[in-house]
């Protein structure tokens, strides 16, 4: 999905209908940009709310993290226990199927640099780097409602960003037998299953064809510790720890994330915590109005024709959301964290919603 930030910069274009190519134009944006927000709107209030990212803004909370992981590069052994910890948490088979990177935009980029050119389809629309990194690298990439089962690569995050949709398990593995039977991979974006263990299919890891993707930051509300995990068969999971090299996670980074991955009571607390928010999020915007037409735990996707309109007016208030050039009837809302958050953003809605009312 070709979603941006305020446009303050030029982006990648990737043409959303059924069967047509994606191009390359430009970089594009991501949520989370303040920088850019604070010059789209110079005169918004202080602190900006950043709601354009689906991050918890309850974050686990850090635990103690040995001196020495500061001053010393990283042992094998502590990799190990962080590649162990996920293969646990997410259910996978073994060890030896995981990969660990500085973040899984970095694994969306090193993938495609695994396979000789050929044909991706991407099931969309969904997150752009996918299109973008797999076009970048020679293949010739497919933005597909049907997912385009006849190409080399299948690529389907689930649940999607921004509508939530949510394949079965049992269609993925489907789809993984038919790659594996080509020669080819399914690539399964995980990025905001945390909160949905039952609807994974990581569980599944090792099977042939299958690649899977979990974002640590997101759930865990740790996105500037940078660590995404693949799951994979054997053989490409140690590809990829071949092509990302050695220390590709920071000494401090393991320690946290092996500890997270392991503390059960927190990620059934947090579990629980986030489905009262995202409940609180749909009264508050339904009660302003607005129309919530999916998305998960972290998000929740808003449909209107008033949406441009109440986009600015957000940004006005210092309130940054997501907002998609090829929908621009869509708004998409991550959770705000404290009070205030809440209040303000309540009061920022009623707002824009009147503004947009008398414009319109």
């Amino acid at each position: 999905m070709a979603e941006d930030s305020p446009a303050t910069k030029p982006r990648v274009a990737v043409e959303q209908g059924t069967g047509q190519k994606t191009g390359m134009q430009g970089s594009l944006l991501h949520g989370g940009d303040l920088d850019g927000a604070r010059t789209t709107f110079p005169d918004a209030p202080e602190p900006w709310i950043d709601l354009s990212t689906g991050i918890n803004p309850w974050p686990y909370p850090l635990p103690p993290v040995p001196q020495d992981a500061w001053t010393r590069l990283p042992g094998r052994g502590e990799e190990a226990a962080l590649r162990m910890a996920a293969a646990v948490r997410y259910g996978a088979p073994s060890a030896e199927l995981v990969a660990a990177a500085s973040g899984s935009q970095a694994l969306i980029q090193l993938l495609p640099r695994l396979r000789k050119p050929g044909s991706v389809a991407i099931l969309g629309p969904t997150y752009a780097e996918h299109a973008r990194c797999w076009a970048l690298a020679g293949h010739d990439v497919l933005m597909s409602e049907e997912g385009g089962a006849a190409a080399d690569v299948l690529v389907v995050v689930n649940p999607n960003n921004p509508d939530g949709r949510c394949l079965p398990i049992s269609r993925l593995l489907e789809l993984a037998a038919a790659q594996a039977a080509r020669g080819g991979w399914l690539v399964v974006d995980e990025a905001f299953a945390d909160m949905r263990p039952e609807d994974s299919v990581a569980g599944h890891a090792g099977r042939p064809g299958l690649v899977v993707l979990r974002s640590f930051g997101k759930f865990f509300g740790l996105a500037g510790l940078r660590l995404g995990i693949a799951l994979a068969p054997v053989g490409l999971a140690a590809a990829l720890r071949e092509a990302i090299g050695p220390w590709a996670v920071s000494g401090p980074g393991l320690a946290v994330a092996t500890a997270a991955l392991g503390d059960h009571g927190w990620i059934a607390a947090t579990r629980d915590r986030l489905v009262d928010a995202a409940a609180a999020l749909d009264r508050l915007l339904e009660g302003a109005g607005l129309q919530v037409a999916g998305g998960t735990e972290l998000f929740r996707l808003v449909e209107d024709p008033r949406a441009p309109v109440l986009h600015r007016a957000l940004g006005e208030a210092g309130i940054l959301v997501r907002r998609f050039e090829h929908r621009p009837d869509w708004l998409r809302f991550g959770l705000p964290g404290g009070d205030m958050a809440w209040q303000r953003l309540g009061v920022a809605l009623r707002a824009g919603i009147a503004k947009a009312d008398a414009t319109l």
